[in-house]
């Protein structure tokens, strides 16, 4: 189900490295006439002022809604607002915490928590590395609860010539994911 525009994607900006990731996926979502509601963490706008020289108002104008993550009163907070998924991108460990654990203690954990109640599509593209033992067990739980844990980790089968096509890649296999219309993933023909 979609909204009278079209599908409607929640993206969640975290403070990980890889601020690339949700600048690339707000273009092709639009590009692809996906109504999207941003909720952009502080450490997130810090992140991408440090790898991309972006501000909030620069990421905000990206997506057709923009969330301040104490608003928890905002639509996105509530499972009769409907969207049809929620990508983290990038998703630092303490959200995916916060969310294995049901925290909801600002927007972006409340809609996610939202977005798995409902029972729809919740892909977190954690970064890290290496992972502890909390970290595994928090992407489990998130597995458990039906979500997807998708580290953006490049494939290069396809011998990509940039990082900007790694990105591309990458974003994708997660358009793929959440069953947006006219995801182009390079598909593996085998040897």
């Amino acid at each position: 189900m979609s909204s009278a525009l079209g599908p409607r994607v929640v993206v969640g900006i975290t403070g990980a490295t890889g601020a690339v990731y949700a600048l690339r996926l707000l273009a092709r979502l639009k590009a692809s006439g996906v109504e999207t509601h941003l909720v952009l963490s502080p450490a997130g706008v810090l992140n991408a002022h440090h790898e991309l020289a972006l501000d909030r108002g620069a990421l905000e104008a990206l997506a057709d809604h923009a969330y301040n993550p104490a608003d928890i009163g905002a639509a996105i907070a509530s499972g009769s607002f409907h969207t049809d998924a929620m990508v983290v991108a990038p998703c630092s460990m303490r959200t995916l915490a916060a969310i294995a654990h049901g925290l909801s203690d600002n927007l972006l954990t409340r809609a996610a928590d939202v977005t798995l109640k409902e029972r729809r599509r919740l892909v977190l593209m954690v970064r890290e590395t290496p992972f502890n033992l909390a970290h595994l067990r928090n992407m489990t739980l998130v597995t458990e609860m039906g979500g997807v844990i998708f580290p953006p980790l490049p494939a290069f089968y396809h011998r990509p010539q940039s990082i900007a096509e790694m990105v591309d890649d990458t974003v994708e296999r997660v358009l793929g994911l959440i069953g947006i219309a006219g995801a182009a993933p390079k598909t593996w023909a085998g040897l």
